[in-house]
């Protein structure tokens, strides 16, 4: 029985098929397919009761010829280093494909931070921050919230950082309240930048969005914010669902309701006016648009030929795996990539670094505004390229990002 790969072997399998398509000599191969820098650390937390726990913890630079690491970091009982490799090399290609002026980086802890209490979650974020700030910086690498952290979370590293160096650092992190320093319209981003693409999508396949289905899988920021605003696009929300479970109601959902249930209940499942579901069963659902908004690998070759979308959209890292990739392609679903649908994220980042550094603040309008022009300006550019090399989505955005930073790794060239 074959062994299941893992999120870098996936993360190289997809960045050899643009290599191959682009031509790419063994040289190039060897320094985009390679991580620059893997940082791990193992550091002691003070808990509850004067116990001392040492944890493990990783950050990763994967290319930084495009300009300082950008990434997440998540607290996940499952991190492991191979995880955090291929989600640095997905952020080196998100960053290209939105054309922002960022590598790829990535952060994590081995923890389940749900039964830690408040004190102990930020004892354990301030050693942590203090490990990984050797790399830390505004024009070096800097952070932002992923699964299991928040704005909170990046408040406390903030200034971690900013009392090692003397003086307040706003731009050393992103995903900040806005009281220090955070961007308008970032707690919405990610989400926001899957509607855009959702509805460019749309209008490329006539699919009238009004009225339009929609199944949301993982019902974090993420996928309740894309529920949400899908709903206002006109679309029906029929299913959604969290690692506890889903629920599907074909009349329709109502996202406020049901993340309120949530918030009250910790899940979505038990929601009074739906019925419960399992999230294998959820993925296969008739619907018009899917979006996978959890964690990596949940569409495989296992299940993809069960899918009944007609348009799916990745706002989690890393959901399809290459082989479930092909089986949706040939079934002709229009799959929208990580690398491109939940880039938002990073680019209202980008803007919020941008305002940091120049201590000038935009509104809510020119932020959103200014993502939606960079969202479609990347949707059409890698349609078009699928379009003229007849590749699927994935492989088109690839290409279009492993060029550009193959371009700026031959321009600066290889030192000394």
């Amino acid at each position: 029985m074959a062994t299941e790969k893992s999120a870098w072997e996936i993360a190289v399998q997809q960045f050899n098929i643009a290599a191959d398509r682009l031509g790419l000599d063994d040289g190039m191969r060897q320094v985009l397919g390679t991580c620059k820098r893997e940082l791990t650390v193992n550091f002691p937390v003070k808990m509850s009761g004067n116990v001392i726990k040492v944890f493990t913890g990783y950050r990763v630079h994967h290319n930084v010829a495009r300009g300082p690491a950008k990434g997440g970091i998540r607290y996940h009982q499952d991190v492991t280093l191979d995880e955090v490799k291929a989600l640095a090399m997905w952020m080196t290609w998100k960053c290209a494909v939105v054309g922002i002026p960022y590598g790829g980086g990535k952060g994590g802890v081995i923890v389940d931070p749900k039964p830690l209490k408040p004190r102990e979650l930020e004892n354990l974020t301030r050693r942590y921050a203090t490990e990984i700030s050797i790399l830390m910086g505004p024009e070096r690498d800097i952070p932002a919230p992923d699964v299991n952290t928040n704005a909170q979370t990046m408040a406390w590293i903030m200034d971690t950082v900013s009392m090692h160096r003397g003086y307040t650092v706003p731009a050393v992190i992103t995903g900040k309240p806005v009281a220090l320093g955070g961007s308008l319209g970032r707690n919405e981003a990610t989400a926001r930048g899957v509607s855009f693409v959702v509805k460019r999508a749309a209008a490329e396949r006539k699919l009238k969005l009004d009225g339009a289905t929609v199944v949301v899988q993982g019902y974090g920021n993420a996928g309740s914010i894309v529920a949400r605003l899908l709903s206002e696009f006109g679309c029906k929300v029929i299913a959604v669902s969290d690692s506890k479970g889903g629920i599907v109601n074909k009349n329709g959902l109502d996202p406020v309701a049901v993340l309120k249930h949530k918030e009250a209940t910790k899940s979505v499942v038990g929601y009074a006016s739906a019925d419960n579901i399992s999230n294998a069963e959820l993925l296969e659902l008739p619907c018009d648009i899917l979006v996978p908004a959890a964690l990596e690998k949940v569409i495989t070759a296992t299940n993809a030929n069960k899918i009944q979308a007609k348009i799916v959209a990745e706002a989690a890292n890393g959901p399809t795996t290459p082989e479930a990739d092909r089986i949706l392609y040939d079934k002709g679903i229009f799959l929208i990539p990580d690398v491109l649908a939940n880039a938002g994220g990073v680019t209202v980042s980008y803007f919020e670094w941008v305002q940091d550094i120049q201590a000038f603040f935009w509104t809510e309008a020119e932020i959103n505004g200014r993502l939606e022009r960079i969202m479609n300006e990347s949707f059409d550019a890698v349609y078009a390229l699928s379009k003229k090399h007849k590749v699927d989505m994935r492989t088109a955005a690839y290409m279009l990002a492993v060029g550009r930073v193959a371009e700026a790794t031959r321009l600066r060239g290889i030192y000394p």
